[in-house]
């Protein structure tokens, strides 16, 4: 089966909130999907009272990409994900994770325990079994989840409605399409893919700042698209055509740059 595609838009609030309304119209008056927050609190406002501010604003879906599993107890993100998905009539989308890398340090700051990540797994693991609880059996919350290695993948394949694979952005596109490969042998759902660059240019807040364009370029990293529109919409097309993604968010700084191509694709 062919996903149609969808897009989505990273975009904490970085500006004012003016600005970033503004910003919140646009993307959904462009026909992207969803209007996504990380879990960073250094960047913004608690992801679940901005994506509700979000969700009244304009008529699109909104999630998060993605709460970091060891922040924060199971059944509290399980309640708030259940919470948003009410008060925004079924638009939200939880996304969910083991945590980004240097994730031991936030913890460290804050007092939590340093949990081992096979035990992150099963946070995660419970907070999925802990949200269809509480979503009973007439709703249900859509849940991303990010993997990597097998143990998330099987966890994935088992509970998830929609899977992304964490990469560094300069890793080759081979690898990451092998993984998918192999995924979508396990189960057909819907592939989403991160996309941190467009030519020159890096979403601030969906890559590490070191990173260089040049270098994930030249790796023919799926991290990154061409500048040129109709490139982009090409590449697109290939990434689900040969590899199955139909899914991609982008940072916020590209999402105007980027809407003539979710015009030309959005759910085709």
């Amino acid at each position: 089966m062919t996903r149609p595609f969808r897009f989505g838009v990273v975009a904490p609030i970085t500006t004012d909130l003016p600005t970033w309304r503004a910003c919140v119209r646009r993307v959904a008056d462009s026909g992207y999907s969803t209007l996504l927050m990380p879990d960073v609190p250094q960047w913004q406002p608690a992801p679940g009272p901005t994506l509700a501010t979000a969700a009244a604003l304009a008529d699109l879906r909104v999630g998060t990409w993605v709460y970091a599993s060891p922040i924060r107890p199971a059944w509290m993100t399980a309640w708030e994900a259940h919470s948003l998905s009410v008060l925004t009539d079924g638009r939200f989308e939880l996304g969910i994770g083991t945590g980004r890398p240097g994730i031991e340090d936030e913890l460290r700051e804050k007092g939590l325990p340093i949990v081992p990540p096979g035990e992150r797994l099963g946070q995660v693991r419970e907070t999925v079994r802990a949200l269809r609880d509480l979503d009973g059996p007439d709703r249900h919350t859509p849940v991303t989840i990010a993997v990597r290695g097998p143990n998330a993948r099987a966890l994935a394949a088992e509970v998830a409605d929609t899977v992304t694979f964490t990469q560094m952005p300069d890793e080759p596109r081979g690898e990451i399409a092998r993984l998918a490969r192999d995924f979508l042998a396990v189960r057909d759902l819907e592939l989403a893919l991160h996309v941190p660059f467009v030519g020159d240019a890096r979403a601030p807040f969906m890559a590490p700042p070191g990173a260089d364009p040049a270098a994930v370029r030249a790796a023919d990293s799926l991290a990154i698209l061409p500048d040129d529109p109709a490139a982009a919409a090409e590449e697109i097309q290939r990434r689900r055509e040969e590899i199955g993604f139909s899914y991609f968010v982008f940072g916020a700084d590209f999402a105007d740059k980027l809407a003539p191509v979710v015009a030309k694709l959005a759910g085709r």
